[in-house]
């Protein structure tokens, strides 16, 4: 998702007789970021980890970005991972396991994969981020272009690093490959770019990616990141539409293709079809796109916000909103059934209902709380979020309405809904904020 233009100079010798070349030199640095004329305008890396359950749609998925394909502005590539029998129903027209890098063609036959496979990276661990480190390193210097994009597809599972026992085997993680029992961890994420370098735009095609928490790992590496505060039903993304926005207006930056990825997913999820797996199954849905250079001013907020909460005298309000707001599908219907225990929400919804509930209007920390809670609500609006849809009401009929762009770990009713490791600390956002002290504050208001 960045820069793209490289330049490789070895210098064998310097004598007094190559002055000369060394203006030359000179001359070759000074215009090094001028592109030349074979550099496309966007490559499309995309990392598609289907060694796990969920193989089939991954299998579907590569052939939808396929109708699209690259052509004369555009390169799409992929890491394309399967793994056969995980799920005993599973059925795709071509049966193969292993990991395989391609260059996407244009081709509309939804039951083969009729694009080149450049690389056979054979039985690689895709749950690596030195895989995937790997792998974007591989598409800039082999597709060059002039903005770069950077997806991971697969589970997704926020901030946390779960247990992945034989219980827990098929539950949400970050690009888990069960061959290997290894995923990416949320703090590893920001080795990716620190190895393969920063891209123009980052999206997760996965589950709760878009969390303070996450970003925050990742916001001094990509200008634009996208990705969802809850669940993302399959099938995933609006890649048809999407990719041909992208082919369209090439020239669109990463705040412009960003818009795009957002809003062809709710045009996708609006349709018939498509809406009524919402309704079903009882799901809301949301995607954002983020600026990832206001995280900073996010984050000084938050430190501050939560300074504040925990001088409140209203916990009575604080116990409200922690019932009352809006938070996303980590349980299942089986073990959270009135969805409080989850513990991942929308951050804004929290905040507000704190404010709406607070008795004392006039008592000096809730007037502390109110100025800057403005201040949060503009950056928000006005700043972080390039642009937020999103579509239905969730099985206990709080609707979508109440999502702003970006969630947080806010704990809710106590109970447990997966393992996972005690890492909160490790994150760089708790580091500057001190969120996991607020945390324990709230977990303690009934």
């Amino acid at each position: 998702m960045k820069k793209f233009i490289y330049l490789f100079v070895s210098i064998i010798c310097l004598n007094i007789q190559g002055f000369a070349q060394f203006e030359d030199f000179s001359k070759i640095l000074k215009n090094a970021d001028v592109p030349s004329p074979n550099v496309k305008e966007w490559t499309v890396a995309i990392y598609i980890n289907g060694r796990n359950n969920v193989d089939m749609f991954a299998y579907t998925d590569f052939n939808r970005i396929e109708t699209q394909g690259s052509d004369s502005n555009i390169n799409i590539v992929a890491e394309l991972g399967r793994v056969q029998g995980f799920l005993p129903d599973e059925s795709t027209p071509e049966v193969w396991s292993g990991v395989r890098r391609y260059y996407v063609k244009n081709d509309s036959d939804l039951n083969k994969i009729n694009s080149d496979m450049i690389v056979d990276r054979r039985s690689v661990d895709m749950g690596s981020w030195q895989e995937a480190a790997d792998f974007v390193r591989w598409a800039k210097a082999n597709y060059p272009s002039k903005k770069f994009m950077f997806i991971i597809w697969d589970h997704g599972w926020g901030w946390i690093d779960p247990v992945m026992d034989s219980e827990n085997q098929v539950s949400r993680s970050i690009s888990h490959d069960f061959t290997t029992n290894n995923y990416i961890k949320t703090t590893d994420l920001k080795n990716i770019f620190k190895k393969a370098g920063s891209v123009d735009m980052y999206a997760s095609m996965a589950c709760f990616m878009q969390m303070a928490e996450v970003v925050t790992e990742i916001k001094d590496y990509a200008k634009v990141i996208v990705g969802s505060e809850e669940v993302i039903q399959l099938p995933s993304f609006n890649w048809e539409d999407f990719l041909g926005l992208l082919k369209k207006y090439p020239d669109s930056n990463a705040e412009k293709s960003g818009i795009f990825l957002v809003d062809t997913f709710k045009e996708m999820y609006q349709r018939p079809e498509y809406f009524k797996l919402l309704v079903d199954g009882q799901y809301g849905t949301q995607l954002s796109a983020i600026r990832a250079s206001e995280m900073d001013e996010f984050i000084s907020s938050i430190k501050k916000i939560g300074d504040i909460i925990m001088r409140m005298k209203d916990v009575d309000a604080i116990s409200k909103a922690k019932k009352d707001v809006l938070r996303f599908e980590v349980g299942e219907v089986s073990n959270d059934p009135d969805k409080l225990i989850s513990f991942y929400a929308d951050i804004y919804n929290f905040l507000e209902l704190i404010d709406k509930n607070y008795s004392d209007k006039s008592d000096t920390v809730y007037l502390e709380f109110s100025r800057e809670l403005n201040n949060f609500k503009n950056i928000i609006n006005s700043k972080l979020v390039i642009k937020n849809v999103y579509l239905n009401k969730d099985r206990t009929n709080k609707d979508f309405s109440n999502t702003h762009g970006i969630s947080m770990h806010i704990p809710g009713a106590k109970g447990e809904l997966i393992k996972y490791y005690d890492t909160y600390a490790n994150l760089e956002f708790d580091r500057l904020t001190g969120w996991s002290r607020v945390i324990k504050f709230l977990d303690e208001q009934e």
